[in-house]
């Protein structure tokens, strides 16, 4: 484009000075000079024209979305008692009011943005979270899940780029995945609970810049097929921690289930598997999948933000 403007300024000098010269063809130069001068200014304003298009197109490639499909997912926030979102509200995340300062995108890195704090926590813990809850069947609000026989897969790419620290200069501790256990309701009501709730057979924190992985474990292994339904016959395992230092930077996660059998692979390279007894004993219970930011830590100033830049599960 600036070749033609220069080309056709280099023209139009000439023409000038030639009618400076040529007095007596001012009236056969002029309507030429003319006609280049309008040339120049239609070329002049189809390259700003173009350049504008093209600064439109950089604006667009700047902005990146995350490549998660939230049909299938609720979310709990640490509000409330607490609150939850489910689909289709959960969609409209980015101008619902309730979940913009807990869950929003980071157009810059295509990064949907998990961000929580001390606050509102659920029956069965105390701690606070923004965490995504798997819907097998969102109309019926949670309760078709899945069993280890059936088995499962999650995949993300994720972040966490920021954490407060504790009063010994330690970062805070979050969970950014797990299976949670769950009773069917003839479960339920065989060793009488009021509530479907099991133990999480997986959580994976991120501590400390590392990843690290807690199962569970049963303490009785002579334990009754009803005995073992209980919350109070499984116990935590010592734990594993990844070698890999991940820092604040971007990593991927992913959790293979099938009957008797548990994987959970780091950046695609480092894996740790489970298939022992314990595995198997827990085929019993449904499962669902979580992923988010869930907050291990009371301290009244915390926060952990997670970015997720990609989810998928299937089974």
């Amino acid at each position: 484009m600036h070749f033609y403007r220069i080309t056709l300024s280099i023209k139009l000098l000439v023409l000038v000075l030639m009618s400076m010269v040529s007095c007596s063809n001012n009236e056969t130069i002029a309507p030429i000079v003319n006609e280049e001068i309008e040339l120049e200014e239609e070329i002049v304003e189809e390259v700003i024209e173009e350049e504008v298009e093209e600064e439109e197109v950089e604006e667009d490639k700047d902005y990146v979305l995350s490549n998660i499909d939230l049909s299938h997912w609720k979310v709990t926030l640490p509000i409330g008692n607490p609150t939850e979102v489910l689909p289709p509200e959960i969609l409209n995340y980015a101008t619902n009011e309730t979940l913009k300062p807990f869950m929003y995108n980071d157009s810059i890195n295509g990064a949907l943005v998990f961000y929580t704090y001390p606050n509102a926590s659920t029956a069965n813990s105390s701690y606070s979270r923004t965490e995504l809850r798997e819907l097998i069947n969102p109309e019926d609000r949670g309760k078709t899940n899945w069993t280890f026989a059936q088995g499962g897969r999650m995949k993300g790419t994720l972040s966490v780029p920021e954490a407060s620290k504790d009063e010994d200069g330690k970062f805070h501790r979050t969970i950014i995945m797990q299976i949670h256990g769950r009773l069917t309701d003839n479960q339920r009501d065989l060793i009488g609970e009021n509530d479907n709730n099991a133990p999480p057979m997986l959580k994976i924190y991120w501590t400390y810049g590392y990843v690290r992985v807690k199962t569970k474990v049963l303490k009785n292994l002579n334990a009754t097929d009803k005995e073992i339904l209980s919350t109070d016959a499984w116990g935590d395992d010592d734990g594993y921690t990844f070698s890999k230092y991940v820092g604040h930077e971007k990593f991927t996660l992913e959790v293979i289930v099938s009957e008797g059998r548990m994987e959970v692979i780091l950046n695609e390279s480092e894996s740790r598997v489970y298939d022992d007894i314990h595995i198997k004993k827990w085929g019993v219970f449904e499962n669902y999948f979580k992923a988010g930011n869930y907050l291990v830590s009371k301290d009244k100033d915390a926060y952990t933000k997670v970015n997720y830049y990609s989810l998928e599960v299937n089974h």
